[in-house]
């Protein structure tokens, strides 16, 4: 039996660092577990699109996919038009069978790689005084994503003893601009940023630059193609790919009972 086909689904970006990211995870996928087909498919600027990945996946003769949408800060409902996507693929391919896991989402283990990623930069600052951090991401996420997150502050800020902002790069929430000056209001002079961003896009960009303005004395690189995130794209399309499993109940002379459906929701 085949294993469905797993497609990272994430937005493109004029940066080509995005794109980079997006193949580097492929890559390690494919490294670690190579016997899953493996693509990533870009929403918008970038190619190629979702309907070229799987016009592709037809071509090949696979019948099942699991979308698994690269988004750090949602945790259940993803930013992406994704049930727009899905719909138009059941449209154009009717045969094919699709299942939608739920995003990245705020996972502890990511604070390991963001942590390790505030450390290069601190070091490359030469800076050897800290007192805030501030953790910046692209936006607020769903309900549960930002519960989540505010979760991972504090869980940042005990872990360094460090009083620690979150601030989003649209209007979901303050910016990284208002929570450094939030921690300066408390006295804090030597305020670093740890960026919880998958890639460099525009979004990490203008949030760096604005925290170099109003005083930062680092900011880190985004999380990148860690094997963190390889693992949690992995888990996400495994659990998703449950939805595909059939149990054969419709060969059953008796009538079989309802299947639960399960869902996991992480601390």
């Amino acid at each position: 039996m085949t294993a469905p086909v797993l497609v990272m689904v994430t937005r493109g970006s004029a940066d080509p660092s995005v794109a980079q990211v997006a193949h580097e995870l492929r890559q390690g996928l494919r490294r670690l577990r190579p016997e899953i087909q493996t693509h990533c498919a870009f929403v918008d600027q970038n190619p190629p699109s979702l309907s070229q990945i799987l016009d592709q996946v037809i071509a090949d003769g696979v019948g099942e996919v699991a979308l698994v949408p690269m988004q750090l800060t949602h945790a259940v409902e993803g930013s992406l038009p994704m049930e727009e996507l899905m719909a138009k693929a059941h449209a154009r391919f009717p045969s094919l069978r699709l299942t939608l896991s739920r995003p990245l989402g705020p996972e502890l283990s990511l604070l390991t790689i963001l942590d390790q990623r505030l450390r290069t930069a601190l070091s490359q600052a030469r800076c050897l005084e800290l007192d805030g951090l501030v953790l910046s991401s692209a936006c607020a996420g769903d309900v549960r994503g930002t519960s989540l997150l505010a979760r991972r502050a504090r869980q940042w800020s005990t872990h360094h003893r460090l009083p620690c902002l979150t601030a989003v790069a649209d209007d979901g929430g303050p910016s990284v601009a208002q929570a450094i000056m939030g921690l300066r209001a408390q006295g804090r002079r030597h305020i670093a940023v740890g960026s919880f961003f998958l890639a460099a896009d525009e979004a990490y960009h203008t949030q760096s630059d604005l925290a170099y303005r109003y005083g930062a004395v680092a900011v880190s690189e985004p999380i990148g193609a860690a094997r963190e995130v390889i693992d949690l794209v992995l888990a996400r399309y495994a659990f998703a790919a449950m939805d595909l499993l059939d149990f054969g109940f419709a060969d059953s002379d008796d009538e079989a009972p309802p299947v639960p459906h399960l869902s996991v929701v992480s601390a």
